[in-house]
């Protein structure tokens, strides 16, 4: 099948950040009482600060007496990044990998350069990783990465131009195809082309891809976020999709940051501040973890370890950092645009 959106050029994804610009700008701070702010996250983290925003706003409450409304923006982690960077005044970034977060501190200039020194654990309170779902049955014999390049196999992930988890998806393809036997870089580039061919549509973001899996029915595999695989399932207890953890995945850490600029301007850097630091919180940390991410926590993430396979992972800082993955991967000319170069 012909891949679309393939490779949006930067006038497409300027446009795309035009528009949800404009869409957040128009209703994203309601008319209320009491103060506002705007959290600009990703698409897989709307049940998790659906309900954490609600605790939060009680919490602030209790604590100071001030009724606090949280309103959120979400979609594909890099047009995100680029939306804030351009205009969409957020108070707080809840992105899902720290490139996109860096795009805002250097072309932005929102917030400092350092800015993962400010919280815990390199500013990223949860982390997940990369699984596959698969449809009822594994019919098509889903055991690992090696099975996904089978003739007949159609494999839904998104596009790394604009999905941040899509970008954890190619890497952790790309560590499995190194520790093969004598894998090296031109194997590991050869399994990625073979693998983008077998994938039918590339969407924006991750919500994106998991809803044209579960329900639009197409694909026999989806590569995604481990939270997003077990939200669906237990959102369609009755379609018996199934989690495979393949024998290696990544340690995906989404980091959150105070977007100084926009935050100072709305007289709510303090607020912002203690918002994205109660995520530490044992209450935050239970939310996390009862929306399938893994808390950082070792009680919380004790309590749901059965919810948590170990498997093997390879870090960002195995591939040289995000700095480094950006350059070699994902920007223009990159990696990732010479496996599409090479065509069908």
């Amino acid at each position: 099948m012909q891949l679309v959106n393939r490779n949006l050029p930067r006038a497409a994804v300027l446009a795309i950040v035009a528009l949800a610009i404009a869409a957040v700008s128009g209703c994203s701070r309601p008319a209320a009482s009491g103060v506002k702010l705007l959290n600009a996250s990703y698409s897989a983290t709307r049940e998790l600060y659906g309900e954490y925003n609600a605790a939060f706003e009680k919490y602030w409450k209790a604590k100071t007496g001030q009724t606090v409304h949280v309103s959120m923006s979400y979609g594909g982690s890099e047009l995100q990044a680029r939306s804030v960077s351009e205009g969409l005044g957020a108070d707080v970034v809840t992105l899902a990998l720290a490139a996109d977060i860096d795009v805002i501190a250097q072309e932005g200039k929102l917030l400092p350069l350092n800015w993962q020194t400010r919280l815990a654990d390199d500013s990223s309170p949860y982390t997940s990783t990369i699984v596959f779902l698969v449809r009822k049955g594994n019919p098509k014999g889903i055991r690992d990465w090696s099975d996904l390049i089978k003739p007949g196999v159609a494999v839904v992930t998104p596009n790394p131009r604009t999905s941040g988890g899509a970008r954890w998806n190619f890497l952790a393809a790309w560590g499995w195809a190194l520790k093969q036997p004598g894998g090296n870089e031109a194997s590991a580039e050869n399994y990625l082309h073979e693998l983008f061919r077998h994938v039918p549509v590339l969407d924006t973001s991750a919500r994106a891809a998991t809803t044209t899996f579960v329900q639009h029915g197409l694909g026999d595999v989806l590569i995604g976020w481990e939270n997003e695989a077990l939200l669906a399932i237990r959102e369609k207890p009755n379609e018996g999709l199934t989690i495979v953890y393949p024998s290696v995945s990544i340690l995906a850490e989404p980091p959150v940051a105070v977007v100084d600029q926009y935050a100072l301007a709305h007289g709510q850097r303090p607020l912002a501040s203690a918002y994205l630091q109660y995520l530490y919180s044992k209450e935050g940390q239970e939310i996390i973890a009862r929306n399938f991410y893994r808390p950082r926590d070792p009680e919380v993430a004790a309590e749901f370890a059965k919810q948590y396979p170990k498997i093997d992972l390879a870090t960002i800082a195995d591939f040289g950092g995000w700095s480094s993955v950006q350059r070699k991967f994902f920007a223009d000319g990159g990696v990732f645009d010479q496996i599409y170069a090479r065509g069908q």
